[in-house]
């Protein structure tokens, strides 16, 4: 009796242990992949393979379907299912090689996670410091936490010294759709061409 008793408070600690190692608060997960990036950006290794760790990063970290969606706008309603299967391998395509990019060019970023506002129960606002070095002035980063899981938050925006880099993107491929009398197929070839670069 004693023992099927232990057995089950056994059990019980380990689910409880268990979830509690994946339930992370917004601003947690915020402080482990700004640890797990800048562990990456320090190691004194060639470019593409930091790219290539940074790649894995985002994509265990970032929505990059849910902003592929907003950036897109109002044309993924008026759209083919084809053409949005299509946007999505470019969009996916064009954000990793962007991301990488951009961010392989800090050696040793250093960023301090202040706090955490939640919004709803799908979204949460975690802030953050870039902290000030020789090359750059002290930069605020808000980042928009996608909870609608809490067991997987995923990033869906940053929100850079108040700018936000999802609507600015958005508006970028909107402005390529309007200028092209609303053929979405100019952005899609825009996509090809920075893709193959």
């Amino acid at each position: 009796m004693l023992k099927n008793f232990t057995n089950k408070i056994l059990i019980i600690f380990i689910i409880f242990s268990l979830n509690s190692a994946y339930a992370q608060t917004p601003e947690e997960f915020i402080k482990e992949v700004t640890s797990k990036a800048s562990s990456i950006l320090k190691q004194n290794i060639e470019k593409n393979q930091k790219s290539q760790q940074l790649i894995s990063l985002a994509k265990d970290s970032v929505d990059i379907n849910g902003i592929g969606m907003y950036t897109l706008g109002k044309y993924k309603k008026i759209i083919s299912e084809e053409q949005l299967r299509e946007y999505t391998v470019l969009f996916n395509q064009y954000f990793l090689k962007s991301f990488s990019s951009r961010l392989s060019e800090y050696s040793d970023p250093k960023i301090n996670v202040i706090s955490q506002k939640y919004l709803n129960e799908k979204y949460t606002i975690v802030s953050s410091i870039l902290v000030a070095d020789d090359k750059r002035p002290e930069i605020k980063i808000d980042w928009r936490v996608y909870t609608k899981n809490p067991k997987n938050p995923l990033i869906r925006d940053l929100i850079i010294e108040g700018l936000s880099l999802a609507r600015t993107q958005r508006e970028e491929f909107n402005s390529v759709i309007n200028g092209a009398d609303g053929e979405v197929e100019v952005l899609f070839q825009t996509l090809r061409n920075f893709n193959k670069n």
